[in-house]
């Protein structure tokens, strides 16, 4: 059986500085998740220049980080806390800066220790750019539903 690290870590998000949803980060994505059917997430959001890596097209970093906050949003509604343990990313199209991107995540598998998640990112036109699967270490679950939770996370 794999001993899981234990770990406390602050989960209070309301300065707003978290780089995938915050809005008080000048430099992040500000990414803002809605719930998308059962168990689903779903964000849109449009890179600007500053995240690029060849002229034109997002860095690939950028697009992990997009994808690993939806990843770790699905498990947050779902009322937990978590921090990413692995995540595997298959790029599959260069993503153009300045244009809307579509971030939409899930949760595969659940335990009481690990949530299991999988998402994409794709163009309007629905023309995949990445693919991602997601593990992610419980910390802390919620006292109240994920929905009365609605936008803790993004600071909304």
């Amino acid at each position: 059986m794999i001993a899981l690290p234990k770990v406390s870590i602050n989960t209070d998000l309301s300065d707003g500085r978290c780089f995938g949803c915050g809005r008080n980060n000048p430099i992040g994505l500000r990414l803002s998740f809605q719930q998308e059917g059962e168990g689903s997430v779903r964000a849109e959001f449009i890179p600007r220049e500053d995240y690029q890596g060849w002229p034109g097209v997002v860095h690939g970093g950028i697009l992990a980080s997009a994808l690993d906050e939806g990843l770790a949003y699905a498990a947050r509604r779902a009322g937990v806390n978590c921090l990413t343990a692995s995540m595997e990313v298959k790029f599959r199209r260069p993503a153009p800066v300045g244009k809307a991107l579509t971030i939409i995540a899930r949760i595969t598998r659940s335990t009481r220790r690990l949530i299991e998640t999988e998402g994409h990112i794709t163009l309007q036109d629905g023309t995949l750019l990445a693919a991602g699967k997601g593990k992610h270490f419980i910390i802390a679950r919620m006292e109240e539903a994920p929905e009365r939770e609605k936008g803790a996370h993004n600071n909304d």
